[in-house]
């Protein structure tokens, strides 16, 4: 037999074996590096936020940078060119403005960005202006001046040198935020452990296939559980005041969790990147935050007197 006879064999032979060598990869995060990172980033926040609230605000302002970074890339990639050096400027400014000068100061400084993304925009080519405009305003609305409201609660206490809290002791906004942050780590936990395990009815298919209403009972439950014991023994609120807060937490989170599913299946990615493993990128992490800030800043202010 000659050898173009013996070679159809090794063939048929290899395409035999491909289905068993090349099997399907489950879908799903590396939960151990999950883990980690999450434990690393909230022991991080949380430090600052209890000792060293200039830090803690300096934090929330990198990861809307590295947030706002992340969109510029995802819509570079899509055609559409944000003004990023007036929108980063703005991103930088808006936390610290909330912190100093409170939310007359965070509201002002969200004008003068959209202001100067326009002024920006129009000494460039008016090809893709108005895209490019709307694309600026709607990342400065969504990211930096969404998570600004994380510092709010930070101004009404003032600041010292150093923003070191006198006496070491942190003010009644900073256990709020803290519960804030609590609150939306136990959202993101338990909605992954109920729904990775009995979740079976999608709650928007068409947007976020993974995320089911089995999963969405699961976060209402473990936040509720978490805001109960935070309001009685953290804020020295009655019970009832830690529901409100966590159904409040939960519902935003899960809103802006949806809303960031919706922009990324816009743009036809996946993750917005991975710098954080079993995580994705920063805003993957912050679409939960952004939108549970506000709410909960509202939320204090109408149980204060509870």
């Amino acid at each position: 037999m000659g050898q173009a006879d013996q070679a159809p064999a090794p063939r048929a032979r290899t395409r035999g074996k491909q289905p068993r060598s090349n099997p399907t990869p489950k879908a799903g995060r590396n939960l151990p590096a999950a883990v980690v990172v999450g434990l690393a980033m909230l022991l991080a926040v949380l430090g600052g936020l209890l000792f060293l609230p200039l830090a803690f605000v300096a934090i929330v302002t990198a990861f809307a940078v590295f947030g706002v970074w992340e969109i510029y890339r995802a819509l570079e990639h899509n055609g559409t060119r944000m003004p990023i050096v007036p929108v980063m400027t703005g991103t930088v400014a808006m936390p610290f403005a909330a912190y100093f000068g409170g939310i007359e100061s965070q509201l002002f400084a969200l004008l003068l960005s959209a202001v100067a993304v326009l002024l920006w925009r129009s000494i460039e080519s008016a090809a893709g202006s108005a895209n490019s405009i709307f694309a600026g305003v709607f990342t400065l609305g969504w990211v930096p001046f969404f998570i600004s409201f994380a510092a709010l609660p930070l101004h009404a206490a003032g600041t010292t040198p150093l923003g070191l809290w006198p006496g070491g002791v942190a003010p009644i906004g900073a256990w709020e935020i803290a519960v804030m942050l609590l609150l939306v780590v136990s959202n993101d936990t338990f909605g992954y452990l109920v729904g990775a395990s009995i979740g079976k009815h999608p709650m928007a298919p068409k947007i976020s296939p993974k995320k089911s209403w089995e999963g969405f009972a699961g976060s209402a439950g473990g936040a509720m559980l978490i805001g109960v014991l935070a309001a009685l023994f953290v804020l020295d609120k009655p019970w009832w005041v830690g529901v409100v807060l966590a159904l409040g937490t939960v519902a935003a989170a899960t809103a802006g969790d949806l809303g960031e599913s919706m922009v990324k299946r816009e743009l036809g990615v996946k993750d917005m990147s991975s710098i954080l493993p079993g995580h994705g990128g920063v805003m993957d992490r912050l679409d939960s935050i952004v939108f549970a800030s506000p709410v909960a800043f509202i939320l204090y202010g109408l149980v204060a007197g509870a």
